[in-house]
């Protein structure tokens, strides 16, 4: 038995960090976008007893560390269901290390794709508690469109959709570090907190505009990606809305009420950078094929 998905990138349309929790982890307040730039994920029954991945990406690694991998295994683990022998296929379009979750969206199509196989019948609720073992970021990605982001990232709260806009994605060759990136707020000083409630209930009401001049991320402040300034001069040079980077970079997006002026800013960003995605905002983090 096969099935297949369509596994969504996110942005982060406000990320700001609260606190440092006793654990360790940090305490998060995020308003997270599905965008429409997938990863399309096959998973097939075998009778190997094994998780096999392969992957249309040479540089990403199909074993036991690959998100995919892990996501397999919770689900095993969750469910107590025997693997009897699964193929993982990855076709990656989502650029990685990039701020956009594609390594978690790999993730949840996983799980959702075994939950078919398998007819474990498994809730929305089960699968993001299966999804949290995997990735804090998984969750949402089962999830998708708009939603406020709480916690590590595991409490979701759905918004208003965003309204109809153009996306531009433009994605610097140079990757962050995420555990470098909390890290560095660790032992920052006068970090300036975002104005989440005023960008809650605009993202609450779906004012575009409202949402846009809120949009701000915490990260900015703790990394220093040497093409940002550049990539933000080109996006509000063509009229961007908003010009911010998502999670903990390096990809910088800008929100367009105007497509032609967004795709404008695509042409002028690729004359500097090489990955770059005009996208829109969709309504769920998956999509089955079939």
């Amino acid at each position: 038995m096969k099935a297949e998905y369509k596994a969504a990138a996110k942005i982060n349309l406000m990320l700001d960090i609260l606190t440092t929790l006793e654990n360790g982890y940090h305490s998060l307040f995020m308003i997270m976008q599905s965008v429409g730039l997938y990863d399309t994920v096959s998973v097939e029954s075998a009778d190997d007893g094994r998780i096999s991945i392969s992957c249309s990406e040479k540089k990403l690694p199909c074993d036991k560390s690959n998100i995919a991998y892990k996501a397999a295994e919770a689900f095993f683990d969750y469910t107590k269901i025997t693997n009897k022998g699964i193929k993982i296929h990855i076709e990656k379009n989502i650029p990685f290390a990039a701020g956009m979750a594609g390594g978690s969206a790999d993730g949840a199509a996983v799980i959702a794709a075994l939950n078919d196989i398998y007819s474990a019948g498994l809730s929305q609720r089960e699968l993001c508690a299966v999804g949290v073992k995997v990735g804090a970021d998984v969750p949402f990605c089962l999830t998708g469109g708009t939603c406020l982001a709480q916690n590590i990232g595991e409490v979701l709260s759905p918004l208003a959709d965003l309204p109809d806009c153009h996306i531009v994605l433009a994605k610097p060759e140079r990757g962050v570090s995420t555990k470098e990136a909390y890290a560095a707020f660790d032992t920052a000083q006068n970090i300036r907190h975002l104005d989440t409630c005023g960008m809650l209930f605009a993202a609450s009401k779906g004012d575009l505009n409202e949402i846009c001049r809120r949009t701000k991320n915490v990260f900015e402040q703790l990394i220093e990606v040497p093409e940002r300034v550049p990539i933000k001069s080109v996006l509000n040079r063509y009229g961007a809305l908003a010009a911010c980077m998502s999670g903990s970079g390096p990809t910088v997006f800008g929100i367009f009420d105007d497509e032609s002026k967004a795709e404008c800013a695509v042409e002028s960003l690729r004359s500097f950078i090489n990955q770059v995605y005009l996208v829109k905002p969709v309504k769920s983090g998956l999509e089955k094929i079939g």
